[in-house]
């Protein structure tokens, strides 16, 4: 039997997915959780075979989750939005699989089972997708702060986070907002999240 944690912030479909997987004969679904936080606790608790988290929860994401418990147990990222950048970061976290939404259950089990088994599965649409798209024109300090600031973080509060004159914090917003061709950090942010670089 192949022991699943599976996390997803919306109920209605984590229960459906669930359901779903716990149909197949050979795979259990032992914990259901509903952020990235939770599904990395479920799987220091539960120690199951494989996760499946989804790319966009509360707290912590499904990238920073995998991170957080990929020496521990293979991940599969399940997604609605896939962007190119996003798949370099997961594969940079050491992700298994990456599928899209719209995989039907019967899919997703056997993809399951095959990175249970040692594979790897990453949707071919969204393969193909990265390697045609530009790369990031950011700077890793540039794509940090950028972060904090999707966070909602201050000037003040982001220069206290990253130990950098307030000063500077607004230089590097800057030159991301030119390389970005946006007038404010905001708008910067937002574009290299879509893009899936933060």
């Amino acid at each position: 039997m192949i022991r699943v944690v599976l996390a997803d912030d919306e109920d209605l479909i984590r229960g459906a997915l669930a359901a779903l997987l716990d149909l197949e004969p050979d795979l259990s679904v032992v914990a259901q959780c509903r952020n990235g936080a939770e599904a990395v606790r479920a799987v220091g608790e539960h120690l199951p075979d494989i996760a499946v988290f989804d790319l966009e929860m509360p707290e912590v994401d499904g990238v920073q989750a995998a991170r957080q418990v990929g020496a521990e147990v293979p991940v599969v990222l399940v997604t609605r939005h896939a962007r190119p950048g996003v798949l370099k970061r997961a594969l940079e976290a050491g992700i298994r699989g990456f599928v899209p939404k719209t995989t039907p259950a019967s899919r997703l089990a056997a993809i399951l089972r095959d990175v249970h088994d040692g594979g790897r599965y990453i949707d071919p649409e969204i393969a193909a997708s990265a390697l045609t798209s530009g790369s990031c024109p950011l700077t890793e300090r540039e794509l940090e702060l950028l972060t904090h600031t999707l966070q909602g973080g201050t000037i003040a509060t982001i220069a206290t986070a990253v130990h950098l004159a307030p000063g500077t914090v607004r230089n590097y917003l800057s030159s991301a907002m030119t390389k970005l061709g946006v007038s404010t950090r905001h708008e910067a942010a937002r574009h290299a999240w879509r893009e899936g670089w933060i």
